[in-house]
């Protein structure tokens, strides 16, 4: 059987590409491939700054004693456009090739390549020598194909949207025009979310008269701002701070909201967004990232402009007026993800690339 080599953090670590890795080895992929995970980064570990530094050092070794002993026909690399991240998995994917591995980079969001280093041309050079590198580029949006291709035209590219376990359908949530809006925001409580501004928006749908309530579920740096700000503008009976929530508390989270609220700056493709929809949850939410690739405006979600306030309470309104509008966008959400969001549909993907890879002239 073929041995593949995934490189990431921890699988019990609470981050996008962790669940990412966790959904290959839960895919029928293990059936056709050998898969073994080397852990790369922070995540998922308790380390002191002296085992960090320590870690750093001997990681690299330890990757190519993996590489000698494991034999990995691909070696899957798992990186973002993050200085941290690109650093760090420079070394990586040097040693992979050195050692005439077949390599897929596997870029999780971030900037685009020609923004990365700030017009400095010596690393941007430097970067474009990177991306040459591996046999296979995956991306997660249409955007990022774009840029890529407008960065370096000769790259071997591949657009690889996330994808979630869609489980059981609840089915249609019940019409209730009587009961007030309910709102969920899930994932880290940071400015670049959009947060504050969702929680001024929050203030100015009471003064329209609009009784909704948003909930908060997450944890980040920017939770003690945010919840000075919410007590600042005497918002406590409104927004409410429900933590993590793991497991079936996150699944009730998206059940009794009627619309998830993202007015996110940047995004790649939040898995947050998928397990919305998948439940039902229509999202109120900026077109930026992969967002466009996955919602239409009107059929899955509305789209609002970025830091705009104003016009999210605008969207809360009308939105408060139209629960039929939420259903039908609810029902939509659920046939996108059954339809094109699925972990067979990542599977498929992945035994493409990985095949096209192993049938290629040797190293």
């Amino acid at each position: 059987m073929t041995t593949i080599m995934l490189l990431g953090p921890s699988l019990g670590a609470v981050s996008g590409v962790s669940t990412h890795l966790n959904q290959l080895l839960q895919s029928a992929l293990p059936r056709e491939f050998r898969f073994v995970l080397f852990q790369v980064g922070s995540e998922g570990r308790g380390e002191s700054l002296p085992g960090k530094v320590w870690r750093l050092l001997l990681s690299p070794v330890l990757f190519l004693i993996a590489l000698l002993r494991e034999r990995p026909a691909i070696v899957h690399l798992n990186t973002s456009m993050e200085p941290k991240s690109y650093w760090r998995d420079v070394v990586y994917l040097a040693i992979a090739k050195l050692m005439r591995k077949r390599v897929v980079y596997q870029v999780h969001g971030g900037a685009l390549p020609q923004e990365f280093f700030g017009g400095r041309h010596l690393l941007t050079g430097l970067l474009r020598r990177v991306l040459r590198l591996p046999d296979a580029v995956v991306l997660l949006a249409q955007c990022e194909l774009r840029g890529y291709r407008s960065f370096d035209a000769t790259l071997a590219l591949e657009v690889i949207p996330n994808a979630i376990d869609a489980g059981l359908d609840a089915g249609a949530k019940p019409l209730a025009p009587q009961r007030p809006l309910s709102l969920v925001y899930v994932g880290r409580l940071v400015d670049s979310k959009g947060l504050f501004e969702l929680i001024e928006a929050m203030q100015l749908v009471r003064g329209a008269g609009v009784a909704a309530s948003l909930s908060l579920v997450g944890s980040g740096p920017d939770e003690a701002a945010l919840r000075e700000r919410v007590a600042a503008l005497g918002l406590q009976d409104t927004v409410t701070f429900l933590g993590q929530k793991f497991g079936a508390e996150k699944d009730a989270a998206w059940r009794n909201a009627d619309l998830f609220a993202f007015p996110t700056y940047h995004e790649g493709l939040p898995y947050a967004l998928l397990e919305s929809m998948a439940a039902r949850t229509p999202a109120l939410l900026c077109p930026v990232g992969a967002i466009p690739d996955v919602v239409q405006d009107g059929i899955h979600g509305v789209f609002v402009p970025p830091r705009d306030p104003q016009a999210l309470a605008d969207a809360i309104v009308r939105l408060d007026g139209d629960r039929a509008l939420l259903q039908r966008m609810g029902q939509a959400c659920r046939e996108r993800i059954e339809s094109h969001y699925t972990v067979e549909r990542l599977a498929q993907d992945f035994r493409r690339v990985y095949s096209a890879l192993l049938a290629s002239p040797a190293l």
